[in-house]
């Protein structure tokens, strides 16, 4: 426990939260004390965060999730952020937007997994300081990062007991997972671009199978909420219905939603994120997360 509170001495002090009267931090903080493992420097784009979204104490269920924004693994949307984190707290879950180590800045897999490893990991360990239930804490992910949530949801691990960092003695695997218009294969109807900034240009056979995420479902992987557009032509739907046939192959418990209409990138359904615009999904997913015990 003592090491707990050490770790969240250190992500309030460098977030300026120190003098708070609550443990819930306000403000972005790092994922690690000091430098990410494999950082290449130590500048913004080389210091991975979370940005809390707590809801109101009076909507609070104490669920979490970790939100993971798409941009091809080049850049982050902030409507798939920001807007997903608003959202979520409105419906009483804890958000921590992710942002996680990108391509663009010459980072390559498993930069990104650590990142996302890593985030859960800080919200199950900081869960009683943060009044967060440490067994309801799940992760969303459109586009790229519909691809980083599904590689957490498939290459997950319990932690190291025996670590000296007590974040790293928690489990890094997330509760559900939702994954709008995901990136899910490195195969032949993967996004080109989030491939070749995730992997190279020179990948091997055997990292594009590892990262093919429909290939690495088991009956360990957490139940799924899956949407996606017939009329996307940037992350073809095979991507989804290949993760769905998988889970449903598995024994995984999941809901698929697929909507003829839509392109890509569309959010919460506009770019301003109004509510009266809210695409039907995510009517469909808080009704999914009230059967998971995540809304009230």
């Amino acid at each position: 426990m003592l090491c707990v509170m050490k770790a969240c001495v250190y992500t309030l002090a460098l977030c300026g939260c120190i003098a708070m009267t609550h443990a819930q931090p306000t403000n972005m903080f790092p994922l690690w004390p000091g430098a990410a493992p494999g950082a290449r420097g130590s500048g913004p784009k080389d210091t991975p965060t979370l940005t809390p979204f707590f809801p109101s104490p009076e909507k609070a269920t104490g669920a979490a999730i970790i939100v993971c924004p798409g941009g091809g693994y080049a850049h982050l949307a902030s409507h798939e952020g920001e807007g997903y984190a608003r959202w979520l707290s409105d419906n009483g879950i804890a958000a921590f937007v992710l942002k996680y180590r990108l391509g663009s800045d010459g980072y390559r897999h498993p930069a990104m997994l650590q990142d996302a490893a890593r985030a859960v990991r800080l919200v199950r360990a900081n869960a009683t300081e943060w009044r967060l239930d440490p067994k309801r804490v799940g992760i969303i992910g459109s586009s790229a990062g519909g691809h980083l949530a599904a590689t957490l949801l498939t290459h997950f691990d319990a932690g190291d007991a025996d670590a000296a960092d007590a974040v790293e003695r928690q489990s890094s695997r997330p509760d559900v997972g939702i994954l709008c218009y995901a990136v899910i294969t490195m195969g032949s109807f993967t996004h080109q671009g989030s491939k070749s900034n995730l992997l190279g240009t020179n990948s091997s056979p055997a990292l594009v199978e590892e990262l093919s995420n429909e290939l690495c479902v088991t009956k360990e992987t957490p139940p799924c909420f899956l949407w996606h557009t017939f009329e996307d032509k940037t992350v073809p739907v095979e991507n989804s219905l290949q993760f769905a046939g998988a889970l449903r192959k598995a024994g995984v418990p999941f809901d698929l939603h697929i909507y003829q209409n839509g392109g890509h990138g569309m959010g919460l359904g506009s770019r301003e994120n109004d509510p009266v615009k809210f695409h039907p999904w995510a009517h469909d997913c808080i009704y999914w997360l009230k059967t998971k015990g995540f809304v009230n």
